[in-house]
């Protein structure tokens, strides 16, 4: 979806339509979860800082976030996908991956498939939407990024090298600012300059991910569509307007952020084995600390035990707090197939027939 929350405002906000529209925070703490492109044209970005994208675009008209309202829209849009396959990856409210090989609709035409589902969208929705179409997911969403908003990119098998080829490094998804910046150090710019190095430079330079590199460049990927994916984490974050400074502070916030995430475990019956702390200073480090049980926490008072832990050992390590968050993973479900931890008590001796 093209600027999936920034545009359901202005749809049904008309006085917002053809302005500078942000969707989050615009306080000292505030961060934008979503820009239109009116704002995008000025440099504002999901996830940047609310004072910043005020300063870039003075003009900018913060707006709430509704959340409900969002998921609404997109279970429309994910009910239109589900028409032409059963092979639906959401990667989240307004982005899926479709494998439409084999579609209901018996429509050989990847191209004609995506501008009916495209069509379809903006009748339900009046919403716009572009889509990526190729032979492997890599490509498609690359693909689907090229000639936002409101348009589709086709990567045929015999445009697949020359476009990687020419692709500057920044657009190949999966490689962030610091990634990049590494990469420009080795006079890599494009995808061509990549594929100059062997798998096992960019290993020995980028680690495990550098196989991954070396594969994409040459338009490798065999990942299937995946509509069962498994949710690999659950979490909670919070921002706050002013520093955290003592421990006391610190933990109240902290009970807060545990138990939306120990009663979000509950309700999805999805407990997790590794408990994750976040922390955020003041002049933004981040700082995360785990510990990992032999079976799932699915206690309460064990959990936020945990975190007090991580953060009592980590205390001396910052001053001020701006951001702390709560994660638990190595979920029940993410290994549905294993068998559970049993844990035996032996202070006294029982009989274990």
């Amino acid at each position: 979806m093209d600027a999936f929350y920034a545009s359901i405002e202005q749809r049904d906000h008309p006085e917002l339509r053809g302005k500078p529209v942000a969707v989050g925070g615009s306080g000292r703490r505030g961060v934008v979860a979503s820009a239109s492109y009116e704002a995008r044209k000025y440099g504002v970005r999901s996830a940047m800082p609310g004072v910043t994208a005020k300063r870039l675009c003075p003009g900018l008209i913060f707006t709430g976030r509704h959340h409900d309202l969002y998921a609404e829209e997109s279970k429309k849009i994910r009910s239109i996908f589900y028409e032409f396959s059963d092979l639906v990856e959401p990667l989240s409210l307004d982005e899926a991956y479709l494998d439409v090989t084999e579609n209901k609709k018996g429509i050989n035409s990847g191209t004609i498939i995506a501008n009916q589902i495209r069509k379809q969208i903006f009748e339900a929705t009046q919403l716009t939407a572009s889509a990526g179409v190729s032979f492997n997911k890599f490509l498609a969403k690359v693909a689907s990024d090229i000639n936002k908003p409101n348009g589709i990119k086709v990567i045929t098998p015999e445009e697949a090298i020359l476009f990687l080829e020419q692709l500057p490094i920044e657009k190949f998804m999966g490689i962030g600012k610091v990634t990049a910046k590494k990469m420009h150090d080795m006079r890599i710019f494009t995808g061509g300059d990549l594929k100059k190095y062997d798998e096992i430079v960019l290993v020995q330079r980028f680690g495990k991910v550098g196989r991954h590199y070396y594969k994409i460049v040459r338009a490798q990927d065999n990942r299937p569509v995946k509509p069962d994916r498994i949710r690999k984490s659950i979490g909670a974050e919070r921002t706050f307007l002013e520093d955290l400074e003592s421990m006391d502070s610190m933990k109240e916030k902290l009970d807060k952020i545990s138990e939306v995430v120990f009663n979000y475990m509950v309700k999805k019956d999805n407990y997790g084995r590794t408990v994750t702390l976040k922390i955020k200073t003041h002049d933004f480090k981040l700082i995360t600390r785990s510990k990992t049980f032999l079976s799932e926490v699915r206690d309460l008072g064990i959990l936020k035990e945990t975190i007090y832990e991580l953060l009592a050992n980590n205390f001396e390590v910052f001053e001020k707090v701006r951001l702390l968050g709560v994660t638990t993973s190595n979920l029940s479900k993410e290994h549905p197939g294993e068998g559970i931890q049993l844990e035996f008590d032996f202070d006294e001796k029982k009989d274990l027939d």
